[in-house]
């Protein structure tokens, strides 16, 4: 079967793909987790951390030095502020990840001995018990870490701290957390609407990793792999188009490419070249249609603290220049992938598709409602006729027929 370009999930060996552990400083990763560091990967939303975690579980564990787990915590975004929900389903995802690394259930009874323990102590006793049983220091990856809120959060992370100190015999030589955002940045409002920062909840974190975005020559050398598939040609101009539009974000690269070679008719036929005003349409049909990526964009831009730091800009006002705009909210719409901050210059929209989504969306309410008739004061033209008339010399009462010669007038400019 062709292989093709994904848009949903991680990635998969049927799918054209950048090596996800290239996109990783993996020799500075290897030494954090050497030095039994514990550490933050984040990046926008589907930018490929979970393809990087993923690779990097299963090097690990190819190598053979550490039992590595990845786990993904989700589940427990329901529980909201029912810390002993949100454990409980925490402990499930990792006991479950672990199975399918060792291949039997030889580890089980260790969740069931942990079921009657306090919940604000369930997981640090779990994780105790379960890495002075291993053979091999755990190494343990917990994706969508952000998505707990309220005291849950708080909770998983003060568990993951509190044994900090005993590993790797008795708690994981090494824990990534995975996320959208830095965990310095969160701020958690609890059940008693205290707030509680990620920073001092988890002040064990050595470092914090970000996944940037492809580059040039990666969108290229993604696109050649579709080539040598199936032998489609890509117009070279359209690799400066490709960048312009995405400035290399994963999902809307492998989108344009899918668009554009499956998506489209004309594009589906291996003996015709891809060219720039064919992907100019690929992008327009994303647009238009709002898949998952984009319908969660325009989700964002509905929070009070993103309009807060995007309209400004859209208006050219100077708030995003003499510091009004409030520090967290900044990081918090840059974190999401909606804005760059380069060094130097002024904050801007992130890529090309984003510049063209965003005012759309926060203006679709004034566009909606715009009268597209002509008004009592305009011809047919669309000319204020009565103004023109004027600086024709003369006014409708002056002169009957005074529409028709500013008609003609303005025919003949």
């Amino acid at each position: 079967m062709e292989r093709f370009f994904n848009t949903a999930g991680p990635q998969t060996p049927d799918a054209y793909t950048i090596d996800p552990l290239s996109r990783l400083n993996l020799e500075e990763v290897l030494t954090l987790i050497r030095q039994k560091r514990y550490f933050v990967l984040h990046a926008p939303r589907q930018t490929g951390k979970t393809s990087c975690m993923l690779a990097l579980r299963d090097y690990l564990n190819e190598r053979g030095e550490y039992i590595a787990v990845y786990a993904n915590v989700e589940n427990g975004q329901s529980a909201r502020n029912n810390v002993e929900r949100a454990v409980k389903a925490t402990i499930d995802s990792i006991a479950w990840e672990l199975f399918l690394v060792l291949g039997s259930d030889s580890m089980d009874a260790i969740k069931k001995s942990v079921q009657d323990v306090v919940p604000e102590s369930m997981l640090s006793e779990y994780l105790s018990r379960l890495s002075m049983s291993l053979p091999k220091p755990l190494v343990l990856f917990l994706d969508e870490i952000d998505a707990l809120v309220g005291d849950s959060l708080v909770s998983v992370l003060r568990q993951l701290r509190s044994r900090y100190a005993n590993r790797p015999a008795a708690f994981p030589q090494s824990v990534v957390l995975c996320g959208v955002r830095d965990v310095r940045d969160y701020r958690i409002v609890l059940s008693n609407q205290d707030i509680v920062t990620g920073g001092s909840a988890f002040n064990i974190k050595a470092k914090s990793l970000r996944l940037v975005n492809f580059s040039k020559e990666e969108i290229h050398k993604l696109y050649m792999q579709h080539t040598r598939e199936t032998g489609q040609q890509w117009d070279e101009a359209c690799f400066p188009m490709v960048w312009e539009a995405t400035e290399g974000q994963p999902w809307l690269v492998n989108a344009l490419g899918s668009e554009v070679t499956s998506g489209m008719e004309e594009g589906r036929d291996r003996s015709v070249s891809i060219t720039p005003d064919m992907l100019f349409k690929a992008k327009e049909n994303i647009i238009y249609r709002r898949d998952t990526h984009i319908d969660q964009l325009i989700d964002k831009l509905k929070e009070p603290r993103v309009k807060l730091v995007i309209e400004p800009m859209l208006a050219n006002t100077p708030e995003t220049d003499d510091g009004l705009i409030p520090t967290d909210d900044l990081q918090y719409v840059t974190d999401m992938g909606l804005i760059t901050r380069d060094r130097g210059k002024p904050i801007r929209i992130a890529n090309g598709i984003y510049r063209e989504i965003i005012p759309r969306e926060l203006t679709r309410t004034t566009q909606q409602t715009l009268i597209q008739e002509p008004q009592w004061y305009e011809n047919a033209d669309g000319l204020r006729a009565e103004t023109e008339a004027r600086r024709l010399g003369k006014t409708d009462r002056e002169r009957p027929g005074a529409n028709l010669a500013v008609h003609e007038h303005s025919r003949r400019r």
